[in-house]
């Protein structure tokens, strides 16, 4: 594996085990070159509440490409929707070892303007 990779990974476990521990419902992003994915887990991490991603048929309408900051805002708001449907109104944010900039920040600010809080 590829050291970035290791390095993110360590992160990433690092962060979910205090979320953990805090037993809260976590909102999780993953993220490639052509794609962005958010899903809202419950405390326990057993079950998936909402979720939300570039490759649904009516966010690939609104975006041409899934793999940038655009499409991470429709995203955010997307998923902070779907919560608030689910009744969730707070969440920890597990960026998965990310590091907050670009279209994971985009991702955040847009669920925290729709009313998503962490």
């Amino acid at each position: 594996m590829d050291i970035n990779v290791n390095s993110r990974l360590r992160r990433a476990r690092k962060t979910r085990a205090k979320i953990a521990q805090l037993k809260v419902t976590r909102l999780c992003v993953h993220r490639s070159n052509s794609h962005i994915y958010a899903q809202i887990i419950d405390a326990t991490g057993g079950k998936v509440l909402a979720s939300a991603s570039t490759m649904e048929a009516e966010v690939r309408k609104k975006v041409k490409n899934g793999g940038n900051v655009e499409a991470a805002a429709v995203i955010g708001k997307r998923i902070a929707e779907k919560a608030k449907t689910a009744g969730v109104t707070t969440v920890a944010f597990d960026r998965s070892g990310y590091k907050y900039h670009g279209r994971i920040k985009a991702l955040a600010d847009a669920a925290r303007e729709n009313g998503l809080s962490f």
